[in-house]
């Protein structure tokens, strides 16, 4: 990386990630109870409480960039990679611990992906993530590398004849799938909504919700 690089180029997010890994989208499933929002990470759960070992380390990509706010110590790793991840001073935690983590990223806007290694069967790395600085979906957002995320099977479903065109779900999408026309009018383009359910949470007349989709896999 130069001095003057203040990104990741396209040459090295093929070469050093997309090239190695496959991110999944992990949404998260939102159940609302009168006033509260109850967030249930069922996707997640399941891969941490299978975990024998678990571990918190700082972000890697918003450490490197510093191009948001968004909170550093989000970065999970399980079993092996957690064995590893504590040689290089990761703290480990408990699974209860872990999903107060997800739950703290989900409300501050960060997106939770699950890192698959071409030589791995299964996810070892569960990290919440921003479009700013995050590889994966820096590539994805940015150059339209398909083969940089895969989708959860969940989409996000609009109801245009309750929606206030308010705009806080645009605030929201890391994957640019919404925006408001000239006429603050939302626009919503499922195409390139990861299902990720960010949106779903926050929306305040209740105008969002997940769905399945046709296909489990899902690319841009």
């Amino acid at each position: 990386m130069t001095e003057e690089q203040d990104d990741w180029t396209k040459e090295e997010l093929q070469k050093e990630y997309v090239d190695r890994m496959t991110a999944i989208t992990l949404p998260v499933n939102i159940s609302i109870h009168g006033q509260q929002t109850i967030l249930n990470l069922s996707s997640v759960e399941e891969l941490l409480r299978n975990a024998e070992v678990i571990t918190v380390e700082d972000c890697d990509c918003r450490a490197r960039w510093h191009k948001c706010d968004a909170p550093l110590d989000v970065c999970l790793s399980i079993d092996d990679e957690a064995r590893e991840a504590m040689k290089r001073g990761a703290r480990r935690i408990s699974l209860a611990q872990a999903l107060v983590i997800l739950q703290r990223s989900h409300k501050e806007g960060l997106v939770h992906m699950a890192y698959l290694y071409k030589d791995k069967e299964k996810p070892e790395i569960i990290c919440s993530c921003c479009s700013c600085c995050c590889h994966s979906l820096s590539a994805l957002v940015r150059f339209g590398m398909p083969d940089a995320a895969v989708a959860s099977e969940y989409v996000a479903k609009q109801n245009y004849d309750t929606c206030k065109n308010c705009g806080t779900c645009v605030q929201r999408c890391q994957f640019k799938a919404r925006q408001l026309n000239p006429g603050s009018k939302l626009v919503f383009n499922p195409a390139k909504c990861f299902g990720c359910g960010l949106c779903v949470s926050t929306c305040p007349t209740k105008s969002i919700t997940l769905s399945l989709r046709t296909t489990a896999a899902h690319m841009l």
